[in-house]
């Protein structure tokens, strides 16, 4: 299968274009610099100059390809307007993939978070948040997953808050960044909130999977580690750079902080029982444990 990825040399991006090189299928990848570009050809890529915003190329591209799976989105989040502009800009670049591959049964893979539910684990058939600072993505998941009823193949991959490789990315990957600026591994409120977690390697066969033979309209759980405190995940970070551990105002936390407070462990149950999905590499606090000071 020929696929167009689009953030395809983030750290997601990266894992999931090897994994599809590796069972066989080819890559184009949207590039939107030369380290990017240079990025993705030593992969074994394609690629296309681009970014999400380019709505033209992104609908040419996917015309042309056995499928699609969308992993870009923008990395700015310092105001509640910038994460904002992020979701409208992923939307409008969701919306030109799904008419391009309307009527023709190729997938079309995109991405959003764990649902928050209240005292328990979020599962697959939880309904994604439409209100709230992420409200609109979750919207903008619906309007592709309900492509199913025009022939698109199409299935949405829900990230725990933090996909992780090597001590790095996601939501931890940010408390450890602030850790590293401020000099204080810090965390919200209490620290008892959970949050879900997988390493990157084991989301990309995720992708993978849903690519070659997820029913039309699915969504599925990346959670390898369902329900990890904060408090831990800042103790590890702590300890590994060196740093104090504290609890701090939700607001130092920027317009994500909000975010950063909830609880939201999360299962994937049916996504291994379905798909056959086994995550196989190192929990998020074992990853941690790689930090360097």
């Amino acid at each position: 299968m020929h696929v167009f990825i689009t953030g395809a040399t983030g750290l997601i991006g990266s894992a999931v274009t090897a994994e599809l090189l590796s069972a066989g299928h080819t890559v184009t990848a949207l590039t939107r610099s030369d380290a990017s570009r240079a990025k993705a050809v030593a992969a074994g890529a394609d690629t296309v100059d681009g970014g999400i915003t380019d709505l033209d190329t992104l609908r040419e591209v996917a015309t042309r390809a056995d499928g699609v799976i969308h992993l870009a989105f923008g990395n700015d989040f310092s105001s509640p307007e910038a994460l904002m502009q992020n979701i409208a800009d992923e939307t409008a670049a969701l919306d030109t993939l799904g008419d391009a591959l309307i009527g023709t049964g190729k997938p079309l893979v995109t991405v959003s978070g764990t649902p928050w539910v209240e005292g328990r684990l979020s599962t697959e058939e939880d309904p994604l948040p439409l209100d709230g600072p992420v409200g609109g993505r979750g919207q903008t998941v619906n309007r592709v997953l309900a492509l199913s009823e025009q022939g698109v193949r199409s299935n949405a991959i829900r990230l725990p808050r933090t996909v992780h490789n090597e001590g790095d990315g996601g939501f931890a990957g940010l408390l450890t960044q602030r850790a590293r600026q401020t000099g204080v591994a810090g965390y919200p409120g209490d620290g008892t909130q959970r949050w879900p977690a997988v390493h990157a390697l084991d989301a990309a066969v995720l992708f993978r999977l849903a690519l070659e033979r997820g029913a039309a309209g699915s969504a599925w759980h990346a959670v390898a580690d369902e329900a990890d405190t904060v408090a831990d995940i800042a103790a590890v970070i702590g300890r590994r750079l060196g740093l104090p551990v504290e609890s701090l105002p939700t607001e130092d936390f920027g317009p994500i902080g909000p975010v950063f407070a909830m609880d939201q462990p999360s299962s994937s149950a049916r996504t291994r029982a379905e798909l056959g999905w086994e995550p196989t590499h190192p929990s998020l606090l074992a990853d941690l444990e790689t930090l360097q000071p």
